[in-house]
């Protein structure tokens, strides 16, 4: 009687995962009897089936947890990018506040947490929050009121972030500074925080995170565009308690700039179908994605009616080779700041998977998705309002060191302190 044959690859790798033929099947998109083929060695599996395999048992097997180098909380959390930056380098989250129920499903569905998301900062106490290390938020920029100091010295009314941050959600990050008085914070917005009002809202953020707080302040506006195949400006602000030799001045951009060739589904077979976005044996993307000839014939008569009274609105139609323009949280509406190009008919919109991965939050072929467990309306809107996932990660690697040296600093205070005891 002959010996049986040897497990190809494919069927090891499955058994290890945990999955029979057909639960793999129902998750990669291929037929049981495509699987089987694969197992009997009759045809060559594909990679992709191969990585997300690998990816699975990885996952059964987690590296044993490690004593967090720091400490942070995540301030207008959105879906977690901020906190994708710094958890890697030795980071643990110990307070989360997002108050969009539909991010805080995104953001549960793809971060570990011990504890409970917070809703609407404005309502929280910060003694209610945990000690931490660094403060990250990436909070909205709102209309600053502000009145002169004199005057409200002369009617007896407090002034400072008191005032004139009141009912601004920059206020709600101050109170938390000011109460728990972290090593460092990095905050997020967008590029013209600094010429807002004229400045002057700017002025008052800077004022009060130095001359009231007291911390030393560096801040640096970052394009994504050398990260990522999209053009998105945004400032970082960064803040240390203590005096140090932090600077933005030796901050290094990669030397290689991405097309979109990077982010979009290539559409020959070489990813696994991701229904609803992909489907097929190619994985074609979902016809559902591509214009209406009712909305691309709008958008191109809007186009044309701008560009004859001299102005710059119109769609943005993009191929493979070329660089997208910002996503907004409007894309949702009509996709129209980025379109990609077809080989035949209407252009189409980013499918979500795409946007995660024009924001960094995943990439083409890692194996490991970003859950995506909401509507594609929520999903365009979440991305739209992300930080992209590289550049934090960028900054949180300049930063870090200094975090971990104000640590030694105050280890080696303490132990002086107690000496001298």
């Amino acid at each position: 009687m002959p010996a049986p044959a040897d497990p190809t690859t494919f069927a090891r790798l499955r058994e290890q995962a945990g999955l029979s033929v057909q639960d793999l099947s129902q998750q990669i998109g291929f037929s049981p009897r495509t699987l089987y083929r694969w197992e009997r060695g009759e045809t060559a599996p594909r990679k992709a089936a191969i990585r997300f395999l690998e990816h699975r048992i990885e996952s059964l097997h987690p590296a044993p947890a490690k004593v967090p180098k720091f400490t942070f909380i995540d301030l207008f959390a959105g879906i977690g990018g901020m906190r994708r930056g710094f958890e890697p380098l030795g980071g643990q989250c110990v307070y989360t506040c997002e108050w969009d129920r539909y991010a805080q499903l995104t953001y549960q569905a793809n971060h570990s947490c011990d504890h409970d998301i917070a809703g609407d900062i404005t309502a929280v106490n910060e003694a209610d929050i945990p000690e931490h290390d660094l403060l990250l938020a990436g909070f909205p920029c709102q209309p600053f009121s502000i009145a002169g100091v004199s005057k409200k010295n002369a009617l007896q009314q407090p002034h400072g972030f008191r005032c004139e941050a009141q009912g601004t959600l920059f206020f709600d990050v101050a109170r938390i500074l000011e109460v728990h008085r972290p090593r460092a914070f990095l905050l997020e917005n967008v590029k013209n925080l600094v010429n807002h009002d004229r400045g002057r809202t700017f002025r008052v953020i800077h004022r009060t995170l130095t001359e009231e707080l007291g911390y030393q302040v560096h801040w640096k506006v970052l394009d994504a565009r050398t990260w990522v195949p999209q053009h998105r400006e945004r400032i970082f602000i960064a803040g240390f308690r203590e005096p140090g030799g932090f600077s933005f001045d030796d901050f290094t951009l990669p030397p290689d700039t991405p097309t979109l060739a990077s982010v979009l589904h290539p559409e020959d077979g070489s990813e696994l179908p991701e229904k609803p976005y992909t489907d097929g044996p190619d994985s074609k993307v979902s016809a559902k994605y591509t214009l209406s000839d009712h909305l691309w014939d709008y958008l191109r008569r809007y186009a044309a009616k701008h560009r004859a009274a001299g102005n710059g609105f119109g769609f943005g139609l993009v191929g493979r080779d070329d660089v997208a323009r910002t996503l907004s949280a409007r894309y949702y509406k009509d996709g129209s700041e980025i379109l990609v190009r077809r080989a035949r008919g209407n252009p189409r919109r980013l499918t979500p998977r795409e946007c995660a991965r024009i924001m960094g939050f995943d990439a083409l072929g890692s194996g490991k998705r970003f859950a995506i467990p909401v509507s594609d309306t929520q999903a365009y809107k979440q991305f739209g309002n992300a930080v992209v996932v590289p550049v934090v990660e960028a900054v949180a690697r300049h930063m870090v060191p200094w975090v971990a040296a104000a640590e030694a600093v105050e280890t080696d205070a303490g132990k002086r302190v107690a000496e001298a005891a």
